[in-house]
């Protein structure tokens, strides 16, 4: 499939501020750092508008997606049964209950763990939403399978805690730094083992359709020599990436370098010498490294269209 930028920027940018809300609101309902309430209060707030600030980002960047943009209110009319409508109902919500959260808590208010509750739910549904997407295109082998949610999970979980790690060691709250270096590490490795799990699975799928099933004839020998046109279309540009495979090869040992063993190595310095600079470095370099995952998600799906389109002249 052809990646586009705009949604890889939305998944990636809201998936960190969902991690980092989950985060967030862990830290309430547990206690962990022993914080005064003004602490915790000052904390909470100002990481649920970060997570606000890169949600509502995401949310920016899907609109350079749409071909007409004043029409997106109307991608939500189809909720009863299209995923991506759910996705859109349940992002405004989860920016509404990080919004009022960030509020409660400026105020003071007693009803933040409710608040919080449900903002949870709603941040739970758009992973759900989100995964759903693409796991539920069936004949795209590569992202119809279980792992396809899990891994939106924990991706974003892995990198909401490492940005919650930065954000405590920048905000001068040493008591959170190492629970939540600790938490950011196991969600890391639980990531890095299910996406390698899931990039083994794809690597042995066999394709259900053929060149003989994709024009409908049966002849054991067929060979393409042209798509039917001269130039390219719509097919052609939208259904492959257009890219070597060495380039794919490429990008995929970069996102595992950057988002894997870079981050676990660096939140491991960073939280033993409560270092800002290393802790903010592990979030940049996993954040480049999930741009080249998604990006990579999105172009190692193979559209069974392509048999029909493979050659051009």
């Amino acid at each position: 499939m052809q990646p586009a930028f705009s949604v890889i920027f939305l998944t990636t940018l809201a998936g960190a501020a969902q991690g980092l809300f989950l985060a967030l609101y862990g830290t309430e309902v547990s206690g962990i750092g022993a914080l005064t309430p003004q602490e915790q209060q000052g904390f909470l707030a100002t990481g649920s508008l970060v997570a606000l600030v890169l949600t509502g980002l995401g949310l920016i960047a899907s609109f350079f997606h749409l071909g007409h943009p004043e029409r997106a209110w109307r991608s939500a009319a189809m909720w009863r049964t299209s995923w991506l409508s759910r996705e859109v109902i349940a992002l405004p919500i989860f920016m509404g209950g990080l919004f009022v959260y960030a509020l409660a808590h400026l105020l003071g208010l007693p009803m933040t763990p409710v608040i919080g509750a449900l903002t949870v739910l709603a941040c739970l549904t758009l992973f759900v939403c989100t995964a759903m997407i693409y796991a539920s295109v069936r004949f795209l082998q590569e992202w119809a399978s279980a792992l396809t949610l899990v891994n939106y999970f924990l991706l974003g979980c892995a990198s909401g805690l490492t940005l919650a790690t930065a954000l405590a060691a920048l905000k001068g709250v040493p008591g959170l730094v190492t629970p939540y270096a600790m938490a950011a590490v196991v969600l890391t490795l639980l990531a890095w083992i299910t996406r390698t799990a899931s990039l083994i699975r794809n690597a042995r799928l066999k394709p259900k359709s053929t060149l003989q099933s994709a024009i409908g004839i049966k002849h054991p020998r067929i060979v393409q020599k042209s798509q039917g046109f001269m130039g390219g279309s719509f097919n052609t540009r939208e259904f492959f990436h257009g890219r070597s495979a060495e380039m794919l090869r490429s990008i995929k040992w970069i996102f595992l370098l950057l988002v894997f063993p870079v981050p676990l190595l660096l939140l491991a310095m960073g939280a033993s010498s409560a270092s800002a600079g290393l802790l903010t470095a592990a979030f940049a370099l996993q954040y480049l490294g999930l741009l080249a995952e998604r990006w990579f998600f999105f172009a190692q799906a193979n559209h069974p269209q392509n048999l029909y389109y493979q050659t051009i002249s």
